[in-house]
């Protein structure tokens, strides 16, 4: 089963690399479950939140592929003395992770080496703060092959001027619009281009948490997933969504990995091109007389107020 890259209709396969280890989250379920199993999991050899290998396996047997975005978000210690008095700095550091270790390196090159599309995630702080934005660009790219072209923003954190930064540290695309609650096509069928030119903008469709929950109601997230495939074929649209790698841990999250497997079945069972978003990016024609991207200048400075972009931090 292959993607078909002229279907009239398209599904970009997405994935926020929050945390790859599970790490204080074990102490709190095994307090919670009175039991030192999840202590355990943690201490052996393969971490249930590193999920990859069975991503991959699974994309590989579907003949699909999809982005991992990579976050690289500061130590603690390396912040001012004030940073120490925020609860969201003492949160996002206690989920860091080394995005130059070895372990991700070597992440990064069998993912590019396979097709993958590995791309930014930009740190909580960043989206207002194009040095930091640049840096972190900078470190990726000094551990891929090809350039970073696009990514999301951790949170879906988004400022008045994101996009800008991001055109100016050189990304193509952003796929930050979107939110953590509920899904669908809410910022229209096709991607923006802000600035009326090459940058575009991929809103999600749907993050794998805003659906129902398929451990408890299964039919009911399929169903919600089966509708918005039908009303992305029937309206040539492009649809984006997010699957973290930790959800493709069944014990812990059972029903996310079906589900995310019989949604990309499903599509491609419907003609549609199914890939990450730089392959999509790659292949859509700039010409002004056929380009179906929508231009909205405004949508820069307009699309912050009332949308779900500047979230307080969760455990997504």
């Amino acid at each position: 089963m292959h993607a078909d890259v002229d279907g009239s209709f398209a599904l970009c396969l997405t994935h926020d690399v929050d945390r790859p280890y599970k790490t204080y989250q074990a102490l709190y379920d095994a307090l919670r479950e009175r039991s030192l199993r999840p202590l355990r999991a943690v201490a052996a050899r393969t971490n249930p939140f590193w999920q990859f290998d069975d991503i991959t396996a699974l994309e590989s047997d579907l003949g699909v592929r999809s982005a991992f975005y990579l976050l690289n978000e500061p130590s603690l210690f390396r912040q001012p003395w004030r940073a120490w008095t925020e609860p969201t700095h003492w949160l996002e550091h206690l989920g860091r992770y080394d995005v130059t270790a070895d372990d991700i390196r070597a992440l990064v090159d069998r993912l590019e080496a396979g097709g993958w599309e590995v791309g930014l995630h930009g740190s909580y702080h960043s989206p207002g703060d194009p040095g930091r934005l640049g840096r972190e660009k900078r470190v990726l790219e000094s551990m891929t092959d090809r350039p970073v072209v696009g990514g999301r923003q951790h949170h879906l954190r988004l400022g008045a001027d994101s996009w800008h930064h991001h055109r100016a540290i050189g990304l193509r695309y952003d796929a930050s619009l979107g939110s953590s609650s509920s899904y669908g096509f809410r910022w229209g069928y096709r991607p923006r281009r802000p600035f009326d030119d090459d940058f575009i903008v991929f809103p999600l469709t749907a993050m794998e948490v805003a659906l129902p929950d398929p451990g408890e109601r299964f039919a009911d997230a399929w169903e919600a997933c089966r509708d918005l495939l039908v009303e992305a074929a029937r309206n040539d649209a492009v649809m984006t969504v997010l699957w973290h790698p930790r959800y493709f841990n069944e014990r812990e999250f059972p029903g996310y990995r079906r589900l995310y497997r019989r949604l990309v079945e499903h599509a491609l069972e419907l003609g549609a091109w199914v890939g990450p978003p730089r392959a999509l990016y790659e292949r859509l024609d700039y010409d002004r007389g056929t380009d179906p991207i929508t231009s909205d200048p405004t949508a820069v400075d307009g699309f912050e107020r009332g949308v779900e972009s500047s979230e307080r931090p969760t455990s997504h």
